[in-house]
């Protein structure tokens, strides 16, 4: 298919070849070959060519092309012919017209190619040479219609089509392609019988397989034979019967001659050929199937061309073809064989028909006619037609024909078409032999015995007793003679088609033979109806065959199926099948009065005539008695046939006898202990049925209710739905339920009056009732009050709880069978409501499951707990239904359920609170779901839920201010107010705040009534309920209702309807609950959520959380803060008295609104004054409670009353301060006027004044750091040496309280493990329980105030270059001292919080969790202690560690600092802190290795130990701790199954990270770093590599990378960032600090720092894991991500790093090439040298250096490889930066030079790895080994010989 050969080497200006060269002619230039030929053949004409055009004015071009076709390859053909066509469009005719002769030489051998498409395209080109040329084609037809005919016969489709549309498009007119045909009628023939004498071997001229050749032959007969039939077809027939000339009414012109011509050369080539017999014997089907067309064709139109003698040769050869197998040649056979018969009806007397003809058709037709079926089976019917009856032998012919024919059956059975064509077969070829008898037979009784017979033999023994055979519940065909198969799908439904065609045909012909049928069917009947159960599937079959009938006979008319086989058999065997029992004979009654009727059934198993009274007396009296008779199998199919014989005029009489019968008072009896079980069954059976004839009948549904009412009915019914439970069983259930009606939307028709349907579902709700009384649940018994207004009349006791369960099941059972039947009284009842509501309780009750745990009655118990399942699916049924009841129903039923759940929150105390509101929250959802139909509805429901009772509210009460006083309140109620609250605040997460507690307008709108007023929509006393509630069972206001408010008040755009109650009922509480405790006032500054949680008084609490989060996020702002200012100072005082409520509750509420005001008035003018008056009363009022506060002494000297606290507490509020850790000091948050803060700082110096007295009042102290802060905070730049002296001298005694209180915690807790077993664990956890909750908090939250002055004050002597003149008093050394100080005491608390831990941790996993837990109690605290720890000095440090070492725990600084960092409950900076200290010194060198041995500076065993007595494991040289080897050394391989977020796993990589850190700060060439190194290349895996790709989702970049300006997943980039970010700072402190809380993408950036990392500090270790990667599209992502984020900057580092270097001296050069990426390292040596070029590739340090020698000088080839091997090894093996493998590669050399001996196992003095000398020596050989060399061949070789001479070493 691709280009010619040659043609890569060829030119447009150099042609190759004279063929090629012709191309390059120009237009109308000579283009003939050598010797007058073009292309392979002498160039002639077939027609008449005018000799004034020469035959040089072809073309060249054209020429060229037609050359081209000559060629072997059919590539070359199809591309030549289709540059023709389209050089042809461009042409003219008289172009194309000296063309022509070359053309048709060319187009008669390209339709005989063997490549179909050459012939496809050869048309193609033929059609737009015939649409150019026109009639200008006619001089050169003759020459081109022989094969032009012949091809549209190609046995390929698309061939054949493409030659029919050139011809057509030659000649449009079938008129004219006819004369075409007429014109060159000779030619054809003469091309035809050409083409049918050619030989495999003659086709071709060229080498050509012999395969092709044969299929080109083939292909050449059968369409030569196929033309040639239809070519006599055309000139021979009759003109109505000519193939595509039908239509034309007159003959052509010429047409006689052509006939002539036709017949004359048909006849020469039939004798010629021998009749064809040879092509009839051809192996190829196409050649054999177009000789039958072609003999078809002269049989049929020229019958006179054979000869006497040939009718019997031809004979033999045609009947032989009965033999014929293959399916695509029968169609042209049985043409053949047809059109013989019909022509010489003589033959059959040459022949032996039974040899020639008979005994091969029966093979044929046993064969399944070779799966022909659609084609041959419709011609035996006039085969047999064609046949002579004399010869035949009459009944054996038929009897053979119809049992071969059936022995082929199975060939039809797989697709539907074929078994059709086989039963119309049969059913045809059957009728024709009975119609047609009189030919084979002469007297009367001959042909009745023949038809007699064969209906026997044939349809009573072959197809009956094959249909019979079908056993459907097998599912096989049971075949005589042949293996059981399983029959297709239909195949019994066409078997019995098929029998009851035949059957009405027979009946046409009016004779008796149909009784031979009968009487098999009446004997068949009776031996299924006699026999066991084992007959079934043959009474199945035959009421298959009954409805058949109906289908196919009596529904046309026909009455033979009831005359002659249905009433016979019945009226023989009804007897019988009375007294069987015998459900499908009953059935065989119950189609049979379906499909004929009952009063012709009646009258047929009566034997005579019926009238209506007669018949009804057989019903009452014959059939009645029958049907209903008691414990019979056939109950039910009788029932079908009682109610089957129900007639139009006589229904109501008929019906009436049923249930009078039924229910009469001698058969059955009706009691108060309900009807017999038997009868019950039976009722309910006939209900049932009853029902499903009424959907079935249109006359009985016209007919319904008046004539299925009866009284019998209704006081049945009656009996049974009060029926005791003892006596309740499924049937009486299913009695009610089938006469009440209503098991579907469709089925509403009941058979009892509208009195008694109430009546009984009365009784049902009333048998709920006690299932509910019964209940273990006071909530469920509660909800009995509400559903009894209905039955509270009814005089009937509820009955026993023993009876409670029964009863329930009964009602559950009925009310699912016949609920819709209920809810056709809605409206009516509130029954209705009612018994929903109690389902829906029940429902719920059992849904809970642990109601019953405490019933005395285990079974009982169990009893109730499996009548869930069938209650749960009544409750689902029920909830489908529900919105579509009344206004009224739903109103009661939605007013039941709600109370149901108040009733549930409150009275149900078994259950866990989480477990009982989520509950009740799930069911409000359901009821909010199923009940409601619109927002007004819904807000209704929540008002009824949320209304007030005895137990809710607490705090509030809907539409009144705050009531209610916290003494007031009982705990109990508390508890139960709290499990509201949660539901509460489980609905608001479900459904929104909005629809909850928000503003309703919108949705409580009606279409008349006016708006309302935003006020009384919304629910802001819900709000203050539940922040006053503030926390309940797993949840809280601070967790869940704030942010669910904060968003909804955003969202809203009006805020005044919610807001403004809400923060009014909340003050107003406060107000009237406010008390005056001095040893709880608020922790005003500065305001947090954790300071919130501190206030104890709830209205204030509420208060203070509600508007603290409202100015956070931005919804209030400056004006608020002015309103409520103005609020508060106006209920401040009481006229000239001062609200000491007020004044209690001010510090709190001042402290949120304070950094607003500061906001408002802002910087102050130059000269001091302020803008407004709203300011300047702000202002004034500050000053004026400064002043007052002045008046106080000062706190040392303070005593308890006056208010004092309370005003100095409103003076430290006014004046807030920012303090979250994330800010290095104190940063006042509001701006204040000079006098302001000269006020403040004269009263924070009044409290210098006695510093010996100290108040040891906590209150006083509490006020004094607070006071402390604010000053600090505010006036800093004003102090002097002294107010810092003071400052300073308070922290450190706070913060030094703070270390004595934490360090006997730790020996608290060492104390409890010393003084109990370790396996007591609880104990041990109750006592380090109550060692915590003896921490003074107190004393913390000084510490607390304390650390943020230090923070501050470390901030300006340190860092602050702003404000450097302000800082002249803090220069002074003392300051740091202090500093440094404080400093140690600050160390010392994390240290013995650290140790507490470790200590703890030594216990058990929940005594750790117990100390870490008690962090998160003071979190902000540790918070500043982890700050200064980390930025500590090194100084601070040593003397803190000294401290704790000398202190003499069991756990020292080490084990603290890894306690925290690897702690059970982690604070984040602690966490940090932790990690500083253990990565810097002085505790980094104690903090990695156990040093348990003496090593030598060298790195080497010290000469004085005896080798002999070394353990040469390198896992014995260095030890890492405890705390890190489990996670390095021995990391589990768990961890990668493990979650991506587990604590194990985080564990590990700060442990990596943190030896990494180690390693960075150790020297490069030191042997301790050296030794960890190789730990680590030893025994640390590598899995940690795997776990951190497991992060970094590098994949992706296999996708991103084939698509430009893709962004990168956020997990990749980060990780690629952080990678980078740590090659750079050669740290991972940055990703640390940031790792907590833990998330997917900050575990992705830490793991790509350490892995950044790793590939700076460990190259060789990553190295070689990643050369062990199998997975190739893995490694291939991990090169990609390191080339493209983490190998850059290595690079350049590493380059940098050399170029730094200094490594150079006079023997010794490198240099350095960053565009290159090469390092050029030269060593010279007196007057030897060379040249080592080391490449660095793109993805280092994954992929290997390459170490290249490119100039050598004296140096042996052995010595420079050795030592270029030397140089790889060395720069390969380096875990760290390459300048130092350069720098160990010179010192080798420099050894080498200087005569230090080699080790002789490495060949090199320095060693690649430890970079340690050759030093353990042989005593024998004297030779000395690298100690690691020496561990290696022992381990490797198992021997511990000398390698050389191999003496013991």
């Amino acid at each position: 298919m691709g280009r010619p050969k040659g043609d890569a080497a060829r030119t447009k200006s150099r042609p190759s070849s004279s063929s090629l060269a012709a191309s390059l002619l120009p237009t109308g230039a000579t283009a003939v070959g050598f010797g007058g030929y073009v292309g392979s053949s002498r160039v002639d004409t077939a027609g008449p060519v005018d000799d004034s055009v020469p035959f040089q004015d072809i073309d060249g071009e054209i020429a060229q092309h037609l050359k081209r076709l000559a060629r072997k390859d059919p590539t070359t053909k199809i591309k030549a012919l289709y540059s023709l066509s389209e050089l042809l469009k461009q042409k003219t005719t008289n172009e194309i017209v000296p063309i022509i002769s070359q053309w048709a030489f060319e187009y008669k051998k390209l339709l005989l190619d063997y490549n179909r498409e050459v012939r496809r395209a050869t048309h193609d080109t033929m059609t737009i040479i015939v649409s150019i040329l026109g009639r200008d084609l006619a001089p050169y037809l003759k020459s081109l219609m022989g094969p032009w005919w012949f091809s549209q016969f190609d046995s390929c489709h698309e061939v054949s089509q493409a030659a029919k549309k050139s011809f057509q498009t030659a000649f449009p007119a079938p008129e004219k392609r006819l004369e075409a045909l007429i014109h060159c009628t000779n030619e054809i023939f003469v091309y035809l019988e050409e083409n049918l004498k050619l030989t495999p071997q003659s086709m071709s001229e060229k080498a050509v397989a012999s395969d092709e050749l044969e299929e080109m032959h083939q292909q050449v007969i059968s369409a030569s034979l196929l033309a040639l039939a239809t070519l006599i077809d055309v000139l021979v027939c009759p003109q109505s019967e000519r193939p595509g000339f039908e239509s034309m009414k007159e003959e052509p012109k010429h047409f006689s001659k052509a006939r002539a011509t036709a017949v004359a050369c048909a006849e020469k080539m039939f004798s010629g050929h021998k009749f064809f017999m040879d092509f009839m014997k051809s192996k190829s089907t196409a050649i054999r199937s177009a000789a039958y067309s072609a003999l078809r064709s002269f049989i049929k139109n020229l019958p006179h061309a054979i000869s006497g003698g040939d009718v019997k040769t031809l004979a033999v050869t045609v009947f032989g073809t009965l033999q014929e197998r293959d399916l695509s040649c029968h169609s042209s056979m049985w043409d053949m064989v047809l059109w013989f018969c019909r022509k010489f009806p003589g033959s059959w007397t040459t022949i032996n028909i039974q040899k020639t003809v008979l005994n091969r058709l029966w093979h044929f037709l046993k064969n399944g006619c070779f799966g022909s079926q659609k084609i041959s089976y419709p011609a035996l019917i006039v085969l047999i037609d064609a046949m002579p009856p004399k010869l035949l032998g009459g009944e054996k012919f038929f009897l053979e024909f119809f049992q071969s024919l059936w022995a082929g059956r199975s060939f039809s059975q797989t697709f539907i078409s074929d078994r059709i064509a086989f039963f119309l077969a049969v059913k045809e070829c059957f009728l024709w032999a009975l119609k047609n008898a009189s030919r084979f037979f002469d007297g009367n009784d001959d042909v009745c015995k023949f038809q007699r017979t064969l209906v026997d033999e044939i349809l009573s023994q072959l197809l009956w007793n094959e249909y019979l055979s079908l056993v459907e519940s097998e599912n096989i065909i049971e075949v005589r003679e042949t293996v059981s198969i399983k029959p297709p799908v239909g195949y019994i439904e066409d078997l019995g088609r098929c029998i009851i065609e035949i059957l009405s045909g027979i009946d046409s012909l009016g004779s008796d033979i149909l009784m031979v049928f009968s009487s098999k069917f009446q004997t068949n009947c009776s031996d299924f109806f006699q026999q066991t159960s084992s007959s079934t599937g043959s009474i199945d079959q035959i009421i298959k065959f009954l409805l058949l009938m109906d289908h196919h006979a009596v529904r046309k008319g026909e009455t033979w199926p009831l005359a002659h086989l249905v009433g016979p058999t019945l009226e023989k065997n009804f007897p019988l099948i009375g007294t069987l029992d015998s459900e499908k004979a009953v059935m065989f009654l119950v189609v049979s009065v379906d499909i004929f009727g009952a009063r012709k059934i009646t009258q047929a198993l009566v034997g005579c005539e019926l009238e209506t009274q007669n018949f009804l007396q057989a019903f009452t009296g014959k059939f009645i008695p029958w049907c209903l008779q008691k414990s019979k199998s056939s109950t039910c199919a009788r029932m079908d046939l009682l109610l089957a014989l129900l007639d139009e005029e006589c229904f109501q009489i008929q019906w009436s006898s049923i249930i009078t019968y039924a229910i009469k008072e001698d058969n059955v009896g009706i009691s108060s202990k309900g009807l017999g079980s038997d009868f019950t069954s039976m009722l309910a059976m006939l209900m049932e049925k009853a029902r499903s004839k009424i959907r079935e009948k249109v006359y009985l549904q016209e007919s319904y209710p008046d004539c299925w009412h009866h009284e019998l009915l209704d006081s049945a019914a009656l009996c049974v739905a009060r029926s005791s439970p003892t006596t309740t069983r499924t049937s009486d259930a299913q009695f009610l339920c089938a006469v009440l009606g209503g098991s579907t939307t469709d089925d509403t028709n009941s058979f009892l009056s509208r009195k008694t349907i109430l009546l009984v579902y009365k009784d049902l709700l009333l048998k709920l009732l006690s299932f509910m009384l019964d209940s273990t649940s006071l909530w469920v018994k509660d909800v009995c009050s509400l559903l009894r207004t209905e039955v509270n009349d009814d005089d009937r006791l509820i009955p026993s709880q023993i009876d409670a369960v029964d009863m329930a099941h009964f009602a559950i059972e009925v009310l699912e069978g016949s609920f819709f039947g209920l809810k056709a009284f809605d409206g009516e009842s509130e029954l209705v409501p009612c018994i929903i509501g109690a389902v829906c309780v029940i429902d719920w009750e059992l849904k809970l499951g642990n109601d019953f745990n405490d019933s005395g009655d285990k079974l009982m118990r169990n009893a109730r707990l499996a009548f869930y399942e069938p209650v749960h699916a009544l409750r689902k049924l029920v909830g489908s239904c529900i919105k579509n009841l009344s206004v009224r129903s739903r109103q009661l039923l939605r007013s039941i359920l709600v109370q149901s759940v108040r009733y549930m929150i409150f009275k149900e105390d078994k259950f866990d609170a989480e477990i009982i509101t989520s509950f009740c929250c799930s069911s409000i959802l359901e009821i909010l779901d199923g009940v409601l139909l619109n927002q007004l509805e819904e807000q209704d429901l929540l008002d009824q839920l949320l209304g007030k009772d005895s137990i809710w509210p607490l705090y509030l009460v809907p539409g009144s201010p705050a009531s209610s006083t916290i003494s007031d309140i009982e705990n109990s109620s508390k508890e139960q107010g709290r499990k509201f609250v949660r539901l509460v605040d489980k609905l608001i997460l479900e459904i929104g705040f909005g629809r909850v507690v928000g503003d309703a307008v919108s949705d409580r709108r009606s279409s008349v009534a006016p708006p309302m007023s935003v006020h009384q929509n919304s629910r802001a006393w819900l709000a203050a309920e539940i922040l006053c509630t503030w926390e309940w069972p797993g949840g809280s206001a601070l967790s869940s209702f704030l942010p669910a408010l904060t968003n909804y008040v955003k969202e809203v755009t009006s805020q005044d309807g919610l807001l403004d109650p809400l923060i009014n009922m909340l003050l107003d509480g406060a107000l009237l609950n406010s008390t005056i405790d001095e040893l709880s006032l608020p922790y005003v500054c500065p305001t947090s959520y954790d300071t919130v949680e501190r206030i104890k008084e709830p209205y204030l609490r509420a208060l203070v959380s509600l508007m603290h989060t409202l100015f956070k996020n931005c919804i209030w702002g400056k004006g608020e803060a002015l309103v409520y200012f103005k609020l508060l100072v106006d209920k401040l005082y009481i006229g000239e008295v001062v609200n000491s409520s007020c004044l209690s509750i001010f510090p709190s509420i001042m402290n949120v609104l304070a950094k607003h005001l500061g906001d408002v008035y802002g910087e102050f003018n130059a000269n001091g004054q302020l803008g407004s008056i709203e300011i300047g009363e702000v202002h004034a009022n500050i000053l004026d409670w400064l002043n007052q506060t002045l008046l106080f002494p000062p706190l040392n000297a303070w005593q308890t009353g006056k208010d004092m606290g309370e005003w100095l507490q409103v003076v430290i509020s006014c004046y807030p301060v920012l303090t979250t850790t994330d800010v290095r000091g104190l940063k006042p948050e509001r701006s204040i006027s000079p006098s302001e803060k000269s006020l403040v700082l004269q009263l924070f110096r009044k409290q210098r004044h006695n510093l010996s007295v100290v108040n040891k009042l906590q209150v006083a102290q509490k006020l004094l750091s607070e006071l402390l802060l604010v000053t600090v905070a505010y006036c800093w730049e004003e102090f002097n040496e002294d107010d810092w002296e003071f400052a300073l001298y308070r922290l450190r005694w706070w913060i030094d309280s703070a270390v004595v209180v934490m360090e006997d915690v730790a020996e608290n807790v060492n104390a409890a493990g010393v003084s109990s077993t370790f396996s007591d664990s609880k104990v041990i956890v109750e006592k380090l329980k109550q060692v915590i909750l003896e921490v003074d908090a107190f004393t913390i939250d000084l510490a607390r105030n304390a650390l943020l002055i230090f923070s501050m004050f470390r901030n300006l002597v340190g860092h602050d270059r702003e404000n450097a003149e302000n800082l002249n008093s803090l220069k002074s050394e003392k300051w740091d001292t202090m500093k440094e100080r404080v400093l140690e005491s600050i160390l010392r608390l994390f240290f013995s919080s650290g140790i507490t831990e470790a200590i703890a941790s030594c216990y058990c996993h929940d005594a750790s969790l117990v100390v870490a837990s008690s962090r998160f109690s003071h979190a902000q605290f540790w918070e500043l202690v982890a700050l200064s720890v980390a930025d500590s000095s090194t100084y601070a440090r040593d003397k803190a560690i000294k401290s704790v070492e000398i202190w003499g725990l069991s756990k020292g600084p080490v084990e603290a600092l890894y306690a925290v960092l690897f702690s059970v409950k982690p604070l984040a900076r602690m966490r940090s802190a932790a990690f500083v200290l253990l990565s810097t010194e002085p505790i980094s060198r104690l903090a990695f290795v156990n040093e348990d041995r003496h090593v030598s500076s060298e790195g080497d065993i010290s000469s004085d130990q005896d080798p002999d007595r070394v353990d040469w494991s390198k896992e014995e040289n260095l030890q890492l701790r405890g705390e890190i080897s489990h996670l390095i050394g021995n990391l589990p391989n768990e961890v990668l199954e493990m979650d991506l977020l587990a604590t194990e796993r985080v564990n590990v990589y700060v442990a990596w990270a943190l030896l990494l850190s180690h390693l960075i700060s150790l020297p490069s060439s030191s042997p301790a770093r050296e030794r960890l190194v190789q730990y680590i290349q030893v025994s640390a895996k590598s899995t940690v590599l795997d776990c951190l790709l497991q992060h970094i989702p590098v994949e992706c970049l296999a996708l991103t990378s084939r698509k430009k300006d893709v962004e990168l997943p956020a997990t990749l980039s980060g990780a690629a960032k952080a990678a980078k970010h740590a090659i750079v700072a050669c740290s991972v402190l940055f990703s640390v600090e940031a790792l907590w809380p833990i998330e997917t993408n900050k575990m992705a950036s830490f793991a790509g720092a350490i892995f950044g990392l790793m590939l700076r500090i460990l190259p060789a270790y990553v190295r070689g894991w990643f050369n062990d990667i199998r997975d190739r599209s893995l490694s291939s992502a991990i090169e990609s991500f390191t080339k493209s984020w983490c190998s850059p900057p290595l690079i350049a580092d590493e380059l940098s790093q050399i170029k730094k270097a200094d490594i150079t001296d006079e023997n010794f050069s490198v240099s350095v090439s960053k565009s290159a990426n090469e390092v050029v390292a030269t060593y010279t040596k007196d007057e030897t040298g060379m040249d080592l070029v080391i490449r660095l590739p793109a993805s280092y340090p994954l992929r290997h250096l390459d170490v290249d020698c490119t100039r050598s000088l004296g140096i042996s080839d052995v010595k420079q490889r050795k030592w270029l091997l030397s140089m790889v090894s060395f720069v390969r093996n380096q875990n760290g930066a390459l300048a130092e493998a350069i720098r160990m590669w010179k010192s080798n050399f420099d050894k080498e030079f200087e005569g230090v001996e080699e080790c002789p196992i490495c060949y090199s003095v320095i060693h690649t790895t430890n970079h340690s000398l050759p030093r353990l020596a042989c005593k024998t050989c004297k030779h000395k080994f690298h100690s690691a060399c020496l561990y290696k061949w022992f381990s490797t070789s198992h021997k511990s010989t000398c390698p050389l001479c191999q003496s013991p070493f």
